[in-house]
């Protein structure tokens, strides 16, 4: 992925913010440590180790979009593309306005070869936050679109 992704929100990391009570409530720095240690996994390109790494918070962390986040960076980045979506989507569900949940859903879209639906989520993200990356991956998309319209003759 092109874009830096942000920092998570404090509040939004496991184990570091109120809520109903879970292992990550008992044992928060444990949680914290698994989900910086998913980060380092997934920044040294093993995506799979990440997901692992990631599965006890996924179950104890349902509430927390950062641990979504993650996992979804680690299924888009191991080629899981439907469960990257789902778990981009889930981000989204919990927080309309992460742009760059956005422009990551728009990008798997596109590896599935779902153009349009991938131009309304990447249109989304620009506006949202017009970074030139996200300008970048709309501007490629819509040629792509054009592209397949001529050769389909204009359907």
């Amino acid at each position: 992925m092109s874009a830096a992704q942000p920092e998570p929100a404090e509040s939004d990391v496991p184990g570091a913010g109120a809520g109903t009570r879970s292992e990550a409530e008992l044992d928060p720095w444990g949680s914290v440590a698994a989900f910086r240690r998913a980060e380092d996994l997934l920044e040294r390109r093993r995506p799979l180790d990440a997901l692992r790494a990631l599965a006890p918070l996924l179950e104890t962390e349902q509430a927390a979009a950062s641990v979504h986040l993650l996992a979804a960076r680690a299924y888009l980045a191991s080629a899981q593309f439907r469960r990257a979506e789902e778990g981009f989507l889930r981000v989204l569900e919990l927080d309309p306005s992460d742009h760059y949940a956005r422009f990551a859903l728009g990008r798997t879209l596109q590896r599935q070869s779902r153009l349009v639906e991938a131009r309304t989520q990447l249109r989304m993200a620009a506006a949202m936050d017009p970074r030139p990356e996200y300008q970048e991956a709309l501007g490629e998309v819509r040629a792509n679109i054009a592209v397949r319209s001529d050769l389909t003759g204009g359907a």
